[in-house]
């Protein structure tokens, strides 16, 4: 987990208003290493600068971000360059400049190495801390969630997965600061996911520019098709969400139960679609304006041919009124179905005239 700092919010201040007098650019690169080794430890830290905590006048900061804008300054070849990242220093530390769908400070985005910006997403394999797992075939891995909590969510906002099978989405949440609320059709898997989430050690993960929060989970057993998501909310006091994520059965493809009602027991493409379509409709009402919905989905093949089942849903979103955003593709080298079986899938490709699954579709709507 990225280190952080805990820096005296006045004291650098002074430190750096006092260095921005500097006219002498040998001598402010002389201050700046000096600077360096102060935050580097506590032990060394001779200007009192760093905090054992958060109360007082605080600011925390990430160990590497810190030392990447000093070492700026320091490697600068001009005096102007070097008065420029100093000024970008202060202004990182002094004001906090986020927008209305996350906590992200603008003021210092090199801080945040850990979030995803690209298109690709090449993944080694699942994370798999506290209680995460691959128990239940199908689940989603826990990274997707976590990268559009923290793009699209500010702490102590609601989060609606209409799909939540094991509870991936709400673990995060949990973790992130955030409140979640879940829909699961089969009653022993809800069970499950609600016993997972009361036993995750990682909970409540404390945030780079936030504190901790108090934070609200709650699985209920029903069909997303058919589910009276107002009434859920007016019963939680509330009156909208504010991300909505939705990982749905690849139609058929795994079978996750019995019942009639799951996707995955629908018999036609045309009817599967339709239904997922009665889940968006749901839903729509109660996401706020301007926020987002993430939907996760792969394609299938059957009778030898390739399903765009992702566009298809892609499709049945737009028609509601969303307009997308981004389509990402999520690489997965490790998967449970396909683990110490490369050979002989490629075999199957080789004779088969198919290429081999390897992708998912991430599709971001607005509303």
């Amino acid at each position: 987990m990225e280190r952080t700092v805990i820096l005296n919010k006045s004291r650098v201040l002074e430190i750096l208003n006092r260095l921005s007098a500097f006219e002498d650019i040998k001598s402010l690169k002389i201050e700046i290493r000096r600077l360096e080794e102060n935050v580097s430890s506590p032990k060394k830290d001779s200007m009192g600068i760093l905090n054992i905590d958060e109360n007082g006048d605080t600011v925390k900061v990430s160990q590497s971000y810190l030392s990447h804008q000093l070492q700026q300054i320091e490697k600068s070849k001009t005096f102007e360059r070097s008065h420029y990242y100093l000024n970008q220093l202060k202004k990182g530390i002094k004001e906090k400049k986020t927008n209305k769908i996350n906590d992200i400070n603008l003021n210092r985005w090199g801080e945040y190495d850990h979030i995803l910006t690209d298109s690709l997403w090449v993944l080694d394999k699942r994370d798999s801390s506290g209680v995460h797992s691959a128990w239940y075939w199908g689940n989603f891995i826990p990274q997707i969630p976590r990268q559009m909590l923290l793009r699209f969510t500010k702490a102590g906002e609601w989060v609606l997965d209409p799909f939540v099978g094991s509870g991936t989405t709400l673990i995060e949440c949990q973790r992130l600061g955030r409140n979640g609320i879940g829909i699961e059709l089969q009653p022993e898997i809800a069970r499950r996911a609600k016993e997972l989430l009361q036993k995750d050690k990682n909970g409540n993960e404390p945030f780079v520019t936030s504190e901790k929060l108090d934070t609200r989970t709650q699985i209920e057993v029903g069909d997303s098709t058919e589910f009276d998501f107002r009434e859920l909310l007016k019963k939680n006091e509330l009156k909208s969400v504010q991300l909505l994520i939705m990982h749905p059965p690849y139609h058929d493809i795994i079978k996750f139960s019995q019942n009639p009602k799951d996707l995955c027991n629908v018999k036609s493409i045309e009817e599967f679609v339709k239904l997922f379509g009665k889940v968006v409709d749901n839903t729509y009402p109660i996401l706020d304006k301007g926020r987002y919905l993430v939907l996760v989905i792969g394609d299938k093949y059957s009778r030898g041919n390739w399903v765009p089942l992702g566009f298809m849903l892609m499709n049945e979103v737009l028609k509601r009124g969303y307009s997308l955003k981004s389509t990402i593709v999520k690489n997965f080298e490790e998967t449970t179905g396909k683990r110490n079986q490369k050979e002989l899938w490629r075999y199957r490709a080789l004779v088969g005239g198919f290429y081999i699954f390897k992708h998912e579709y991430i599709f971001l709507f607005k509303k």
